[in-house]
């Protein structure tokens, strides 16, 4: 119990200097994932002067290599475990059916006390495509990971629309609307601050288990791209 206590006012104190470094200065992002997701987000990041690290597997392949050549300074490569234990901030951008292997390999005592922020979706394409969610209902993706991640303070975001949004959200009728979830308010008002600085409107929707809301909204927009043929939108609320 009272290592405990020691944890969580250690983490608290290691999330308010965070928050206070994305307020001011340049933060250390590590990402977990070499995808399309995890380098626009890297990139994106960088251009806001963060330094971000992209741990793989292989952090060799030369796909994360080339990344690392084109963002600069402000790039670095490592193992899932350098990632999560170079960030204040760690990013989960890898494939469903790969995020638990890769958090056991990034090893969860690097992330203790830290804001993760969970863009992953939990999508089954065994029956091939439009995909269903693999849960849902009664628990999500984003729940799973913050059981995996006890220590940490996990925020679903930016898992609502492609990859090349996610650093833009500002679309022709404007800024268009981004919706987070996580236990810790500190640690939703970390995920906040980058979501802004990305030109989306943010919304709170509560704790951990709104990401069940998040993943089906997720899905709806992959479904409307499948049914349209066209993957340049994304939502906005209006008002009456």
């Amino acid at each position: 119990m009272a290592s405990g206590i020691t944890s969580h006012h250690a983490g608290a104190g290691r999330m308010a200097s965070t928050l206070h470094t994305t307020q001011t200065t340049q933060m250390k992002i590590g990402i977990l994932g070499t995808g399309n997701v995890g380098r626009t987000l890297g990139t994106g990041l960088i251009g806001l002067g963060h330094e971000v690290m992209i741990g793989s597997r292989d952090a060799a392949k030369p796909e994360l290599q080339q990344w690392v050549a084109d963002n600069g300074a402000g790039a670095s490569a490592g193992t899932f475990a350098d990632a999560a234990a170079h960030g204040e901030i760690v990013m989960l951008c890898t494939s469903w059916s790969g995020l638990e292997n890769a958090i056991a390999l990034a090893t969860p005592a690097n992330v203790a006390g830290k804001v993760v922020l969970d863009v992953t979706n939990p999508l089954d394409f065994s029956q091939g495509t439009p995909p269903r969610l693999a849960v849902g209902h009664t628990t999500s993706g984003g729940e799973l990971v913050q059981s995996w991640l006890p220590d940490a303070h996990v925020v679903k975001v930016f898992n609502i629309v492609t990859a090349a949004f996610m650093v833009n959200g500002r679309f022709a009728e404007g800024n268009a609307d981004m919706f987070i979830a996580g236990n810790n308010d500190d640690a939703k008002r970390v995920a906040a601050q980058i979501v802004t600085a990305f030109n989306w409107n943010c919304h709170d929707l509560g704790g951990i288990e709104a990401a069940r809301i998040l993943e089906y909204y997720a899905l709806l927009w992959i479904v409307f791209g499948f049914r349209t043929g066209q993957w340049n939108h994304a939502f906005t609320v209006v008002r009456k």
